[in-house]
């Protein structure tokens, strides 16, 4: 089954982990799902002895599913955080030509309509506030106005197709703020299932692993199959890891 088959077919038992049980992955996503693909088949030859200890064995066969569905939020959350990544860099390149293009035309317009009184308190009104947002309707507010006093406008020489320019730049900022700003990278929807998928994983591998150190606290050459090579790995290099146990450290 395709991990993104895996994932529709997780995907509401995943979303239903409490948001209190949220956690991020505690080791590389890639390298857990290695583990939980080897544990699958390191804990077939004591499938008996496994269920003996009272061990339900449907978590066994559920473990490639669940692998499956963490791989498909792993790689949806990366998309994500890529397009906002780029929507950042583009906002950033592109912002300041916006609010250059929204004073300029304010200015422009402060000119044209200094003679009426209504038309320069309009101006001076759209001309309030700050703000990325606020700039973003000024440009949709001026080129609205522009466009419905084209006489005053024309008689100071003003660039008539900065009107366009200045409807067009406030559609496209308008979008590439909700991209940057809605459901930001370490927030988002899709973090937030990628953190309950590797939840929903963990249990499962925690759930073995446990009865497994259980069943072969003894037996070093099964046991080595029940813990993490990763936090067993790093426990010779550091003594005192941030994970308190095998069972725990998926």
């Amino acid at each position: 089954m395709a991990s993104s088959d895996d994932y529709q077919a997780k995907i509401a038992e995943i979303e239903a982990i409490p948001d209190d049980e949220l956690k991020s992955p505690s080791m590389p996503v890639d390298v857990f799902l290695q583990e939980l693909e080897n544990s699958s088949k390191w804990v077939q030859e004591d499938k008996d002895r496994l269920i003996a200890t009272g061990l339900d064995w449907n978590l066994v066969d559920d473990l490639p599913l669940r692998a499956g569905a963490l791989r498909e939020a792993q790689s949806l959350w990366f998309r994500a955080r890529f397009a906002r990544e780029e929507a950042e860099k583009e906002w950033k390149t592109k912002a300041p030509e916006a609010y250059d293009l929204r004073d300029t035309l304010l200015h422009d317009f402060h000119f044209a309509f200094r003679n009426d009184p209504n038309l320069a308190k309009r101006v001076s009104v759209i001309a309030e506030g700050s703000g990325h947002a606020d700039m973003i309707q000024d440009l949709n507010d001026l080129a609205l106005l522009g466009k419905k006093h084209v006489e005053e406008l024309t008689k100071i020489g003003f660039d008539m197709t900065l009107l366009d320019q200045a409807a067009v730049t406030s559609d496209d900022m308008a979008s590439l703020l909700s991209s940057v700003t809605t459901d930001r990278a370490d927030r988002s929807v899709e973090r937030i299932i990628r953190d309950k998928a590797f939840v929903y994983a963990k249990q499962a591998i925690d759930e073995i692993r446990a009865c497994g150190q259980y069943l072969f606290w003894r037996d070093d050459e099964r046991l080595k199959g029940y813990v993490s090579h990763y936090f067993r790995t790093r426990r010779k290099k550091d003594p005192a890891p941030d994970e308190t146990g095998d069972a725990a450290s998926g």
